[in-house]
């Protein structure tokens, strides 16, 4: 498969997807979710710059997202086997109903 040449911010990707943008960030905070050289820090001039993901990383992302929608208990469960803040959580679970399908 050809690399990607493009890099998509989180913040893009979610724009893309219609996704939460603290829902990507759970999800890439742990390097296992992504393929391998799919995603990369990108400095963009703050101290913690940003991530960054190729298309195959986006594609990965939404696999994921599908996958865990299928779990009892879905987002909510994959948030709290990732001991996320329960305030976030359920900020992330308000967005749920308003994402594209």
């Amino acid at each position: 498969m050809a690399r990607s040449k493009r890099i998509y911010t989180l913040k893009d990707v979610a724009v893309m997807l219609g996704e939460n943008l603290e829902l990507l960030e759970e999800i890439t905070a742990n390097p296992d979710n992504i393929t391998e050289g799919e995603m990369f820090y990108v400095s963009d001039g703050r101290d913690d710059g940003t991530t960054g993901l190729t298309e195959n990383g986006v594609n990965d992302v939404q696999a994921l997202l599908a996958d865990i929608r299928t779990w009892d208990g879905g987002i909510r469960e994959f948030l709290v086997s990732e001991q996320c803040d329960p305030a976030m959580i359920e900020r992330i679970l308000a967005d749920e109903p308003n994402r594209q399908p």
